[in-house]
């Protein structure tokens, strides 16, 4: 896979590319990330990328021009074009599988104001992380590309993804390690019985107990 970010700060995105995980799977191959600077297709002094917007307002507007042309010159048949935008559909782990299966991802990040309206003509679907306003789309590009890098087939055991949260609409079962008793607070004996399928059914209560306390809202 490859994923190629555009925005108004680059190097917002350094240290995240490399640690942990991310690091891992670009230094074997199972993705290549790419950070264009939406400046650098300016033709503006400074290599201004805003401008007031028509009918009046307070800040700035991202211009179309500098974003048609970052966006060309990344842009092949399998490229899947994405705008963080809190207009956006509300990003779920089942759309982080949908798009860990695609080739090409052209994530764009707005800042100010946003995009001037006309850039939405040339981009293939919105996201938004939530229901709250953040000073740029650079924090929830990073929380995508984690997500679908992280299902890509290699990046991570196969165990791993299809234990956890939301992997079948359901919260995870909590977890213990040493020691079996710490500040008057044990371990599940249940998960020191060494009976693997009690264990199988303890935990699997214990993700509807949780989803149900904490996020019943994915039990309708």
């Amino acid at each position: 896979m490859r994923i190629d970010i555009l925005t108004l700060f680059p190097n917002m995105f350094s240290p995240f590319l490399e640690e942990s995980i991310i690091k891992r799977a670009i230094s074997s191959g199972k993705v290549i990330i790419n950070v264009v600077n939406i400046r650098d297709y300016s033709t503006l002094n400074n290599s201004q990328v805003d401008d007031t917007p028509y009918g009046g307002g307070a800040g700035m507007v991202i211009m179309c021009d500098p974003v048609f042309k970052a966006i060309s010159s990344v842009k092949s048949d399998n490229s899947l074009v994405i705008m963080m935008s809190p207009t956006g559909k509300v990003y779920k782990e089942s759309e982080a599988f949908s798009l860990s299966k695609e080739k090409h991802l052209i994530i764009l990040c707005g800042h100010y104001e946003g995009f001037d309206e006309r850039i939405k003509s040339i981009v293939d679907m919105e996201i938004s992380i939530g229901d709250f306003v953040l000073t740029g789309g650079e924090v929830p590009a990073l929380a995508v590309v984690d997500s679908v890098v992280r299902l890509i087939p290699g990046v991570i055991s196969e165990e791993s993804l299809t234990s956890e949260s939301f992997s079948d609409g359901l919260l995870d079962y909590p977890v213990y390690t040493k020691p079996r008793v710490y500040n008057g607070l044990s371990v599940p004996p249940v998960l020191l019985s060494g009976d693997h399928k009690k264990i199988e059914e303890y935990r699997n209560s214990e993700r509807i107990r949780v989803t149900r306390e904490k996020r019943p809202d994915l039990l309708k």
